[in-house]
């Protein structure tokens, strides 16, 4: 079987299209202080509420030994705290603490205006359906089980 081009390489694709869209997130957070990493981690928790670092770091997309150094930083910053579980006294809870939630108002207007820029070059429905196609590749790979075979 004959190698697709890169430029048609939906692994590379994905990878070119995050960087593009992050490359405008990346400067927004760090004026703001915050990696993207600890972005995500401080959003899912805002999100979710209460989470135990192993379910922190699937939903943050984290692997958990760099959770786990992240954690110490953001809770010396105030960005979250720890909370033992009452059912299980060896449970670690991670919760967004009150500065996690006003880095959050804080970057919203930001975050914002990148999400609006983008509405005005592609369309709200481009982007919806985009975002509906990548939740439908995302689940395809979970029922499937396992990683998909790369055939580039």
């Amino acid at each position: 079987m004959r190698l697709k081009e890169t430029r048609r390489s939906l692994p590379i694709a994905l990878l070119r299209a995050r960087e593009a869209v992050m490359s405008h997130f990346r400067p927004m957070l760090a004026d703001h202080g915050v990696t993207e990493q600890q972005w995500r981690v401080i959003r899912v928790l805002e999100e979710s509420g209460m989470l135990d670092a192993s379910e922190l770091a699937e939903r943050a997309f984290i692997l958990a030994p760099s959770l786990t150094r992240m954690i110490r930083s953001l809770e010396e910053r105030g960005f979250i705290s720890r909370h033992k579980d009452r059912k299980d006294g060896r449970r670690v809870l991670l919760k967004i603490a009150p500065a996690g939630k006003a880095i959050i108002h804080d970057v919203l207007p930001d975050s914002r205006k990148i999400y609006a820029a983008l509405e005005e070059c592609y369309g709200q429905d481009k982007l919806e359906t985009l975002i509906d196609m990548l939740e439908e590749l995302t689940s395809f790979h979970n029922q499937a089980g396992a990683s998909l075979a790369d055939d580039e």
